[in-house]
């Protein structure tokens, strides 16, 4: 299902709605991050508490390109549900329908970061309990798009994404999942989604392991045949990225820039694809978008800092032509 550009949005408030998990990251960077048990002290470089999450990292990205962008989810009744919901708040993400649960703590991922390679440690908390059947009827119908990120994070919110994602289309809205990385290491279940899902979103690695295909290309068509009319965005690290939809397959190179931390790389790159899809753009120019936005992210620790203004974005892309 494709945009309309010429549809009267009016009675739409929101572009973008976003469900997902909502966390901090607590990122250690150094050439030496690696613990030793023991009671063995290890020096590193720096420890930076930033925002983290693939959902909101997306969010944040989006509206920092000018995207109206609502989030739903839940946090704790603790110091870092409060500084999520706040930094969320900051830029410019409407939070007003999240909850916060007073019996369950706020999820946390520890980022072990040395050079452009990292190790994340996560506890779920309570983003493992928010279910579908907690989004507002109210925001769902106000906006464009719903995208769902971290998918295998959240095992209480997958029964429900296919009748969440119908009743969304329903609504006027088109829809969206990055799975992101499954730390069981079990890949099933996200097929049952894609027949009501307008555009998957993953990497390379996450494609492999959800259809047994190493060649990204292969893999992305093998995912496209899983969907009514889906649309793949396939993210390829260094590589750039590339799309396969009905009409075909395109790629994009990545920007050559001085990697400081590829943190929320791929989070960015779904905010630039999402702003194209939300504006009709072709689909060569939306996932140029995507890659430009993921490669500009890479710039600064964190996943937050580093992202681009459009302006900023569109600007690389011209020198890139």
């Amino acid at each position: 299902m494709e945009l309309d550009p010429t549809r009267d949005d009016r009675a739409h408030t929101v572009d973008l709605l976003v469900v997902g998990e909502i966390n901090p990251d607590v990122i250690v960077s150094g050439e030496n991050v690696e613990p030793v048990f023991g009671q063995v002290e290890t020096l590193v470089d720096s420890v930076t508490l930033t925002m983290g999450s693939s959902s909101v990292l997306t969010a944040c990205g989006a509206t920092r390109l000018g995207v109206r962008t609502a989030f739903v989810g839940a946090v704790g009744d603790d110091l870092f549900g409060r500084y999520m919901l706040g930094e969320m708040a900051l830029h410019g993400i409407d939070t007003g329908d999240c909850v916060i649960d007073p019996e369950r703590s706020t999820g946390v991922s520890v980022l072990l970061h040395r050079g452009a390679d990292r190790a994340i440690l996560t506890v779920r908390g309570v983003m493992a309990d928010y279910r579908a059947e907690q989004v507002p009827d109210g925001v769902l119908r106000r906006a464009r798009h719903l995208h769902v990120g971290s998918y295998y994070l959240q095992p209480a919110l997958q029964p429900g994404l296919p009748a969440l994602f119908a009743a969304a289309h329903a609504a006027g809205a088109t829809t969206s999942v990055d799975c992101n990385w499954n730390p069981q290491g079990r890949w099933d279940g996200i097929a049952e989604l894609l027949p009501v899902t307008d555009i998957l979103l993953l990497n390379s690695r996450e494609a492999e392991n959800i259809t047994g295909h190493r060649n990204p290309s292969a893999a992305a068509a093998a995912l496209r045949d899983m969907g009514d009319d889906l649309v793949v965005a396939v993210k390829l690290g260094a590589e750039g990225g590339l799309l396969r939809n009905r009409d075909g397959e395109w790629h994009a190179k990545a920007l050559e820039v001085e990697v400081v931390d590829t943190t929320g790389a791929g989070d960015s790159f779904d905010a630039g694809f999402l702003y194209g899809w939300l504006n009709a753009w072709d689909p060569l120019r939306s996932l140029r978008l995507a890659v430009t936005c993921g490669s500009l992210s890479t710039s600064q620790i964190g996943g937050a800092p580093g992202q681009p203004t459009l302006a900023d974005a569109l600007r690389y892309m011209s020198d890139a032509d």
